[in-house]
């Protein structure tokens, strides 16, 4: 069987507040629409110098758990050289340095091989630019 590249971009809302974007749904409805029963990998990849995604569990406090992590790791005060935006936007450049603008996740037979409670997520701090994008593309 020939191999197959397919990819759609997202347009995804974050808003003016840090936060953490759960794009499982969008992912696997991808999957539906382009795999179809076909075993792969899928990539996911945020082209943004100031947001990352991550694998996690949501909904379990594990969100709000990563966003004040990342405020221990990464202070949103006046250290940084890279100064213009909000207070403490040069933090923003270096979270890709710990949650990364992409991940490859296996497919198999069209489903997305997750574990019982993780999830895809979109990870942005970045309160000056809501408008994101993500591009998914899937390689069987």
């Amino acid at each position: 069987m020939p191999q197959t590249f397919t990819t759609r971009t997202l347009a995804v809302e974050t808003g003016s507040t840090e936060t953490v974007y759960d794009l499982t749904e969008a992912c696997a409805e991808f999957l539906r629409e382009e795999a179809q029963g076909r075993s792969g990998l899928l990539n996911v990849f945020t082209p943004h110098a100031t947001a990352g995604l991550a694998v996690i569990e949501t909904g379990a406090g594990s969100d709000d758990d990563l966003l004040e992590s990342l405020h221990t790791l990464l202070p949103a005060d006046d250290r940084w050289r890279h100064r213009h935006g909000a207070p403490g936007h040069g933090r923003d450049h270096v979270l890709p340095a710990f949650v990364p603008p992409h991940a490859t996740l296996p497919v198999v037979q069209g489903e997305l091989a997750l574990g019982t409670w993780q999830s895809v997520v979109l990870v942005d701090t970045n309160r000056d630019n809501p408008q994101r994008t993500v591009r998914l593309s899937f390689l069987a």
